[in-house]
């Protein structure tokens, strides 16, 4: 049974940090590109942030760059990304996503940033 477990969200003030955890099973994770993705009360899902397989590449959606960090640990199946300088604009949800023959998602983690 594939499971994308998200961990780490919460409620900071504006400035603040947080870092996410995404705790992957059932599928072969070091194959996997992941990314992290969020959706905004009202919007859209939007990429924040992807990592290779490899770790090797990274891409960040332009909202982020410079203040968030994807990576990966593919021995503990897991993907972390770290969230710096946070505004209240990076208010959301939160979804882990892995794909390579197939496209898996997690429940999603709520951040919310107070300004």
């Amino acid at each position: 049974q594939v499971q994308l477990v998200e961990s780490g969200g919460g409620l900071v003030q504006s400035g603040g940090s947080l870092r996410l955890s995404c705790a992957a099973s059932g599928f072969t994770f070091s194959t996997y590109a992941m990314g992290w993705y969020r959706q905004a009360p009202g919007k859209g899902r939007e990429l924040v942030a992807m990592i290779t397989s490899t770790g090797g590449y990274r891409n960040y959606g332009d909202s982020v760059k410079g203040r968030f960090a994807i990576s990966r640990d593919n021995a503990k199946n897991t993907v972390y990304l770290q969230m710096n300088s946070l505004k209240p604009e990076d208010t959301g949800v939160y979804y882990c996503s892995g794909w390579y023959r197939e496209r898996y998602w997690g429940q999603g983690t709520q951040v919310t940033v107070s300004s």
